[in-house]
């Protein structure tokens, strides 16, 4: 798992100063995206997706078969990401992201085993 948050780390590095040059305005908050709307909302589902994720990876450390629920599209609708102050949507993708790093980094073997077996759990 520590390769993998290596990875992951250096995928959240790369794009976040990409996001952060995205200045708000019509470009974020169109609604040119099919079915899940604006950008905006785009970014907050891979924060809602990350929070799910954080859960995944714990629970599943001490839980057998942890059942972890995520309807995404009310995650989204009840957020209401397109009011959400676009720099802290950001700060807020990056943050939840390292967490997910810094969990599987220090992830016991034994679990990271029982994570890639159990095609439910990741």
């Amino acid at each position: 798992m520590k390769a993998i948050a290596s990875e992951l780390n250096k995928i959240i590095e790369d794009h976040l100063s990409a996001l952060r040059s995205v200045r708000p305005g019509k470009i974020f908050i169109s609604n040119s995206l099919p079915r899940n709307g604006a950008r905006k909302k785009s970014l907050g589902h891979l924060v809602d997706s990350a929070q799910n994720n954080i859960r995944r990876f714990i629970v599943a450390q001490y839980d057998e078969r942890p059942k972890i629920v995520y309807n995404q599209d009310k995650w989204v609708a009840i957020t209401n990401y397109q009011q959400y102050p676009l720099t802290d949507l950001i700060n807020l993708w990056y943050q939840l992201n390292k967490h997910i790093c810094q969990v599987l980094t220090f992830m016991p073997t034994e679990m990271s085993k029982r994570l890639s077996s159990n095609r439910g759990i990741a």
